[in-house]
């Protein structure tokens, strides 16, 4: 049976209530004082706490508040004989399941205790639901690979602050993976369990931002031929993730600080003000600071983001963690492709550890896949590496070894688009407008080439 802790200075209360509750089947704890109940209550076992207002040492709001404050989960019912209602509104607010007046009728007592028991394993399991959604969340995540100290920093500042409420501005340079550290300080956070909705600003023409972000009423401009929800309203009560925040208007920034300031926002053609309650991560390859300070992005923006920053280092600066990030890619790239058996020579890796890998993260991959695809036998060697990938490799020799794994003319144009199509997006940083205009086809065209071709952005 439930443990509960009758917290009351008066003696004669604790006798009465203990043999009420004994007789119920409830195993009784007791605490003369408020400072007593408190460290009962905080060293476990107990499943209610029945809570005078009026106690020596502290008092029964002040137990209540240092309970909140080091979130024991504990359902408390409060008893008094000098209750008023702004006293119980106060405790309901400080997280009180109930208030009774002494001396406590017995039914309504009863009553009182079960419901409040009721509650609280409700929340317990509440919990434990909660965390098992933040686990499997979590676990389809791609990890964050490596053990140089560039970054165990950064999975060291993603554990401490992914609990909190802060707000945190992601840094790095393309393809460091600055997507894949605002994943996790969701998948790490209390609101796991809520969306994680992300926006690329860098993708969203100036004059859509706002739409796009806010919503918009139908009939609020040209083609607004129906109701839009925003990303923020889709966020409520998760997260919302302002990727290359460094490419938005300031007119859009403007409006993004007035967001964050007020915890409201407005459809654009709308009058009615949104409650929303969003944490919002952003990620850019500027050095925002300097753009403040050329009037280029908003300072008290930047201040509002930059409550933690984490900065995401280059590959170059980890190299001795390229091997380990080769071997998962090389793994993933061949479940995706249905493929097995290949793995790298150690001196392969050693040669990959000393390119410069400009692109990071995001051009090893292609790396490694395009080195999957050309190598032959089940050992991808150094020798494929100097030939495939470092400068001055022969890469016709590697066209001759595709041409003879394919029969079908159709399915190796389709190879050779996705590789053509892979590396323009990523040196235009997956920009897919800027993309479409560089290899000269309509925006609409490349989006439906991504999906036939199964190209995905990579974390």
């Amino acid at each position: 049976m439930p443990t509960i802790l009758v917290a009351d200075d008066e003696p004669a209360i604790r006798r009465s209530l203990r043999e009420i509750l004994d007789f119920e089947g409830y195993g009784v704890e007791e605490a003369e004082d408020g400072e007593e109940a408190l460290q009962k209550t905080k060293a476990g076992g107990i499943d209610l706490v029945l809570l005078d207002i009026k106690m020596p040492r502290r008092d029964g709001m002040e137990v209540l508040q240092a309970l909140r404050d080091a979130e024991v989960g504990v359902p408390v019912v409060m008893i008094s004989g000098h209750g008023t209602v702004e006293t119980a509104v106060e405790a309901t607010q400080l997280g009180a399941v109930d208030f009774l007046e002494k001396p406590p009728d017995l039914n309504r007592l009863l009553v009182s205790v079960r419901n409040a028991l009721s509650r609280g394993e409700l929340e317990t399991e509440t919990k434990r639901l909660r965390q098992t959604v933040r686990d499997d969340v979590a676990s389809e995540l791609t990890p964050i690979v490596g053990e140089s100290p560039a970054i165990a920093r950064v999975k060291q500042t993603i554990e401490r602050v992914a609990p909190t409420e802060a707000r945190v501005l992601i840094t790095g340079e393309p393809g460091t993976g600055k997507e894949l550290v605002a994943r996790w300080v969701h998948a790490q956070s209390h609101r796991a369990d809520g969306p994680l909705v992300e926006v690329n600003c860098a993708a969203i023409p100036s004059e859509l931002i706002e739409s796009e972000l806010f919503g918009h009423e139908k009939g609020a401009f040209t083609g607004a031929t129906k109701q839009r929800i925003g990303k923020f309203e889709q966020a409520d009560g998760g997260t919302l993730f302002l990727d290359e925040i460094g490419d938005m208007s300031l007119d859009a920034q403007a409006k993004v600080l007035r967001a964050l300031q007020e915890s409201r926002i407005t459809r654009v053609g709308g009058d009615r003000a949104i409650t929303v309650n969003v944490r919002v991560l952003a990620a850019t390859n500027r050095n925002l600071r300097e753009a403040a300070e050329a009037r280029e992005f908003r300072e008290d923006l930047f201040h509002r983001l930059a409550v933690i920053e984490i900065d995401v280092p280059p590959l170059r600066e980890r190299r001795s963690d390229v091997p380990a990030i080769a071997e998962y890619v090389l793994g993933e790239v061949m479940r995706r492709n249905g493929m097995e058996g290949k793995v790298f020579a150690p001196e392969a890796l050693d040669r990959m550890k000393h390119l410069d890998w400009r692109g990071n993260v995001r051009e090893l991959r292609n790396v490694v896949e395009r080195l999957l695809i050309l190598s032959d036998g089940d050992t991808i060697a150094a020798d494929d590496v100097e030939r495939y990938v470092m400068p001055g490799g022969n890469g016709n020799e590697g066209i001759s070894g595709l041409v003879d794994r394919y029969d079908s003319l159709f399915d190796f144009r389709d190879m050779a688009e996705k590789v053509f199509i892979e590396r323009k997006l990523d040196e235009n940083s997956w920009n897919v407008s800027q993309t479409a205009e560089v290899i000269g086809i309509q925006r609409s065209h490349l989006y439906n080439k991504l999906k036939d071709l199964g190209i995905e952005r990579p974390e």
